[in-house]
């Protein structure tokens, strides 16, 4: 799962309406907006971790000259030595997060749901929000099939499409 920044409030604000309703804690109207902070102060968290993340592999790449069509194994050998969700990993974690927070917080002002029926509930509603980048590529490959496939001149013409079906779509 990536998470992109424009759909973090959409996301903190559903879960809480949807926990709320589905009778699993208890929110008080004017704690509401308070607690949705707490879940986007999560994810706002998860993205800068996830970016410095993705900084750090670079770095690793570039430090030891690394080809850039090893970027899966670095990703996955610097997330487990940083203990970094990758995947569907992502909405566990999250998940998790959201729980911890929602059993501490003093904007919830009860917690009626056990463990696993939150955990249902919100992987749910994440995965409702979940954004295919294998169909955004395809989309944005389309879109470029004037220009010849594994050269500079293709990724970065890939790059431009992908970042307008990005925002065509309302995810930056």
């Amino acid at each position: 799962m990536k998470l992109y920044r424009a759909k973090i409030s959409t996301i903190a604000e559903e879960t809480i309406r949807t926990l709320s309703q589905e009778g699993l804690i208890e929110v008080l109207p004017e704690s509401r907006e308070e607690a949705e902070k707490d879940l986007v102060a999560i994810m706002d968290e998860y993205v800068r971790r996830d970016m410095e993340f993705r900084n750090a592999i670079k770095d690793d790449m570039a430090a030891r000259n690394v080809p850039y069509d090893q970027y899966g194994r670095v990703r996955s050998r610097l997330a487990e030595e940083r203990n970094h969700p990758l995947g569907d990993d992502v909405e566990r974690y999250l998940t998790r997060q959201f729980i911890e927070n929602l059993l501490i917080s003093p904007n919830i002002d009860e917690v009626y749901g056990e463990d696993k029926d939150l955990h249902r509930q919100i992987i749910a509603i994440l995965r409702g929000h979940h954004v295919d980048e294998r169909e955004i590529r395809e989309e944005a490959m389309e879109k470029i099939k004037n220009v010849r496939e594994g050269t500079v001149d293709y990724e970065i013409a890939l790059q431009n499409a992908m970042r307008e079906v990005r925002k065509r779509r309302g995810l930056t």
